[in-house]
């Protein structure tokens, strides 16, 4: 048989896993990065023998570009369309460090008046393999991207809200000339600070390989439909999977390791220059987790000793809102497992209208904070005159909580004026450490209306179950909330509520002290039980 017949018939059952365009074109059109001259060896600059042999499968009219077993060190490898990168077992891309390799990452693309969101999510052509525009496109098989040199911090945002900001119109300069005249923006040029980026495309698959340290963002994808993220293990040190301003995404069957940030997350920030809404987003079948970075991939799942700023510890976690300037609509998390991490969070803070979410079959193992909260808040760092967003119809069905902190309950807080509505929260089992006292019982948490998504300013709150505070039609039904130490705080506090139902509680509090009403009305408790 042929080389090529017999590449072929290794690899002919990848057009059943592309997009139907994408495979019509690209059915046994492969295209061997070697024979443009790529080593393999950790040692040569294989990117531009990567991008050589992309080239080709375009001019070809689209192809499977395929890296054969061995290690690939590399600059920004560009993804078209109608092109699949398969990493063979065995095959790594690394990626390479400017400071000692000759050669450079692609420039940040987009120059913004205002960057409202940090430098790494502002950009993709700084990443280690991205597609701009790009349609019909996967990233698929079990080899590994390895991005140890890649950057895990960066010069953050631009905007009004900070002090001493000027636009570029005022300094008389292009919106390039005024984001260069900070040094920690021109320190990046020509550096990377993203495994995988994407922006502007359509039909895109990513299965089966394994991003170890990912930079700031494993995977970031802005604006980006009908797009498929399966069977993918993430071990970083920063974000593992990001899905900004995004619609009809499904990520499933994912392994995340992200002790010192968030493991998926959904957002919608401003990097696009417009709000645009994040929706029809799937996240199933998943697992989470804060171990230490790279212990995930090695087998040991050693502890992190990360606190993060507020000194709470890992995050790990997935999170929906860290920037919601366009908003969240029809959102599904389901049949997860968050193991050793932060609790799952939701909300806005940047304007924005956050609806129709729900949370289900959810297995959450020692979480280090609030298992379930939502929040809503006024940061706004977003164009001027943006006004507060709102938080409805979101539903938390059938989650299990073993080993919470019990300072930490689960909740639900708006600000002044702004509250979340329509929550529900149903066969809820919390087991958490107690150890509650009659102060924090009759602590009144501080408000912040705006912090960011994080609720940690709120410290320990007046219920060992469940808190809520600026809220509107409340539903708690079927929820057990059971501690192991004895605890001095209700089950659950209503604060600042108006509108809200108990039913089916089970607690080991006194069930005449079980629900607590502070300042808050039509508050309906049918049966409670000591647990």
């Amino acid at each position: 048989m042929p080389l090529l017949d017999r590449r072929a018939f290794g690899f002919g059952a990848i057009a059943l896993a592309l997009p139907a365009a994408a495979a019509a074109r690209t059915a046994g059109a492969f295209f061997d990065v070697r024979d443009q001259g790529a080593r393999g060896d950790g040692v040569a600059i294989d990117s531009g023998a990567i991008n050589r042999a992309i080239a080709a499968a375009v001019k070809a009219g689209g192809g499977t570009v395929v890296v054969p077993a061995g290690r690939y060190l590399c600059f920004s490898i560009r993804l078209q369309s109608d092109i699949t990168l398969l990493l063979s077992p065995g095959a790594v891309i690394v990626a390479a460090d400017p400071a000692i390799h000759h050669g450079a990452y692609d420039l940040p693309e987009v120059e913004l008046d205002e960057q409202f969101q940090d430098f790494g999510i502002t950009h993709i052509h700084n990443s280690l393999i991205y597609a701009d525009g790009a349609s019909n496109i996967a990233i698929l098989g079990h080899g590994r991207i390895e991005g140890h040199a890649l950057d895990r911090a960066d010069p953050g945002d631009r905007w009004h809200g900070r002090a001493g900001w000027q636009s570029p119109a005022a300094l008389g300069v292009t919106p390039r000339v005024a984001r260069l005249r900070d040094p920690k923006e021109r320190a990046m040029e020509g550096r990377g600070n993203k495994a995988i980026g994407l922006r502007d495309c359509r039909n895109v698959v990513l299965r089966d390989f394994t991003i170890l340290i990912g930079g700031h963002f494993g995977v970031m994808a802005h604006g980006v439909s009908n797009m498929v993220l399966e069977n993918l293990t993430v071990d970083t040190d920063r974000d593992g999977i990001d899905i900004d301003c995004c619609r009809d995404v499904r990520v499933a069957n994912c392994l995340v390791n992200a002790p010192k940030d968030d493991a998926i997350v959904i957002k919608s920030s401003y990097a696009l220059g417009r709000k645009v809404a994040c929706e029809n987003i799937t996240v199933t079948g998943c697992k989470t987790s804060g171990y230490l970075a790279g212990s995930v991939v090695d087998g040991s799942f050693r502890p992190s000793d990360y606190g993060s700023t507020d000194s709470v510890g890992v995050l790990g976690r997935i999170k929906l809102g860290t920037e919601s300037n366009g908003g969240f609509r029809n959102i599904i998390i389901t049949g997860c497992t968050c193991e050793n991490t932060r609790g799952i969070l939701i909300g806005v803070v940047d304007g924005g209208v956050l609806e129709d979410v729900t949370v289900s079959n959810i297995i959450l193992r020692n979480p280090v904070n609030h298992p379930l909260f939502v929040h809503q808040s006024a940061r706004l760092r977003a164009p001027a005159g943006t006004t507060v967003g709102a938080c409805r119809r979101i539903r938390f069905d059938g989650i299990t909580v073993s080993g919470a902190d019990g300072r930490y309950p689960c909740g639900v807080a708006g600000i002044p004026g702004y509250d979340v509505e329509d929550v529900v929260f149903s066969e809820i089992d919390v087991t958490s450490g107690g150890g509650g006292t009659a102060s924090d019982a009759a602590a009144l948490p501080p408000e912040q209306p705006r912090a960011s998504l994080e609720v940690s300013f709120m410290r320990t709150l007046p219920a060992f179950g469940f808190y809520a505070r600026h809220a509107r039609r409340v539903t708690l039904r079927n929820a057990s909330f059971t501690t192991s130490r004895p605890d001095a705080r209700p089950a659950v506090v209503f604060d600042e509520v108006t509108g809200a139902i108990v039913d089916g509680l089970a607690s080991p509090s006194a069930v005449a002290g079980a629900v607590v009403s502070r300042t808050s009305r039509d508050i309906v408790v049918g049966i409670v039980r000591t647990a």
